[in-house]
């Protein structure tokens, strides 16, 4: 069976504003200069503890702004956050043909709740220590298994996503409406676009065809 496993920052939420707030919240807790939107949307993808790492001045302690920005954003990851225009409505017409994961560098706790308000039913999996965080395949693999797909197509926004998939052995489709552009991705391997939300199902349907 083919199943479909979707990134969820940049890829399925919009949670750029709530990251930031977090980042910025933390670093004036500690007395570190702020950081922009932009930079944070660079730093994000690779799990709390490297983005922490990137936000701190280079050299000074991040492990406890790391405890602290987990603390804060647990509680504040619904702010601002919400899917990107058309995602429900694809996830639901995906939903009804294939078997659907969520797999993540966010902190598990994070993700299960975030999940569990937009996208209720999908099994989804964050960064617990269950398993080594994305670009690793393991994560991929665990997904697969809970829902029963002995081979998929991995859904992400970034060079991380793409090195996910080709680790797994899987294919790959990238969109570019998330947190990086389409030449990072291109540099880092990918070749799959999907351009709009709305484009999504047939995009991904092309690719099912062609699998087969």
């Amino acid at each position: 069976m083919t199943g479909i496993l979707f990134d969820l920052d940049g890829t399925l939420l919009d949670t750029l504003d709530d990251l930031t707030d977090g980042v910025n919240h933390v670093l004036s807790q500690f007395g570190y200069p702020q950081r922009s939107r932009e930079e944070v949307r660079r730093f994000v993808g690779n799990g709390a503890a490297v983005l922490m790492q990137r936000a701190v001045p280079q050299g000074m302690d991040w492990q406890k702004p790391l405890e602290s920005f987990q603390s804060y954003y647990r509680d504040h990851c619904q702010i601002k956050t919400a899917p990107y225009p058309g995602i429900p409505e694809a996830l639901k017409e995906l939903a009804a043909r294939y078997p659907l994961a969520i797999i993540s560098n966010k902190p598990d706790k994070a993700v299960k709740k975030l999940c569990a308000q937009y996208f209720p039913g999908i099994f989804a999996l964050g960064e617990s220590g269950i398993c080594p965080r994305k670009p690793s395949p393991d994560m991929v693999r665990l997904g697969m298994k809970q829902i029963g797909a002995d081979r998929c197509i991995y859904v992400g926004d970034s060079e991380v996503d793409v090195l996910t998939a080709r680790n797994a052995g899987v294919s790959c489709l990238s969109v570019l409406w998330g947190f990086r552009e389409e030449a990072e991705i291109r540099a880092a391997g990918g070749s799959r676009f999907c351009a709009n939300p709305c484009e999504l199902v047939t995009d991904l349907e092309n690719m099912m065809k062609e699998m087969e």
